[in-house]
């Protein structure tokens, strides 16, 4: 069950958080479902080259705070928040309402550890026609000086131009799909080429979670009382 499920869905409640988190009566659900799609759309087609590897939905009564996490802050704030303004207008518009959005933009610190930015990637260089062998080789690479616990990639389609498709991968560690307690982060994207649509699936293990114990400080050990000086192992004449 856990080779076909979807990783993050799986895991939800155990030790992954929803995307979208609000409530709402059940005649408004369908609405504010729409709504969180179209502001997904719209921030990923309008910042597809700020590296967006998230986007966390929250709602309060007519104020919607959207969590952007990106590799690249400065492309999305702008000069001045410029950038910020530009997209804030952009969503009402797209909303067709005046509701209050607040935007907060949040830095990927390790981007080669992401698993959508390593999709990213790899798309990127797959439409720009580079082997995709290389490719795969290079964003493990990548991952393991990240010291990620394991990771696979799986490319599909016609890979290198070929008459027939067929799908190739690769897995580096351990990414134990099974383990609810495991964090395994994924991300699925598709690459454009003159051949044909090419499908890029990432997944990254980044350790194991504890239910309960994120929190919890590690005790530190007691240092033992110093020694004193050792005594000197001769006899002092130095009066006589």
């Amino acid at each position: 069950m856990g080779q076909k499920i979807h990783p993050v869905g799986f895991r939800l409640g155990v030790t992954k958080d929803h995307k979208s988190c609000w409530y709402a009566d059940g005649r408004r659900y369908p609405e504010l479902l729409q709504e969180d799609l179209k502001i997904r759309k719209y921030v990923e087609k309008n910042l597809s080259n700020a590296g967006i590897a998230d986007i966390r939905i929250e709602r309060k009564a007519d104020q919607i705070d959207l969590s952007i996490h990106t590799a690249r802050p400065g492309v999305v704030v702008g000069r001045g928040g410029s950038g910020i303004e530009q997209l804030r207008v952009g969503l009402q518009k797209e909303l067709g309402s005046n509701r209050q959005i607040r935007i907060n933009v949040i830095e990927v610190s390790r981007v080669d550890a992401d698993a959508a930015l390593i999709a990213e990637y790899i798309t990127q260089q797959l439409e720009r026609r580079v082997s995709f062998r290389r490719v795969v080789r290079q964003a493990i690479q990548r991952a393991q000086r990240a010291e990620v616990k394991g990771i696979k990639i799986q490319v599909s389609g016609r890979l290198n131009g070929a008459e027939i498709a067929r799908t190739e991968w690769v897995r580096e560690g351990r990414v134990p799909l099974h383990t609810l307690r495991a964090d395994i982060d994924y991300s699925y994207r598709t690459a454009q080429t003159i051949y044909g649509i090419l499908g890029v699936k990432v997944w990254v293990f980044k350790g194991e979670i504890i239910p309960g114990q994120e929190d919890i400080p590690v005790p530190v050990p007691a240092q033992a009382p110093r020694r004193g000086r050792r005594k000197p192992q001769f006899e002092d004449r130095s009066d006589e």
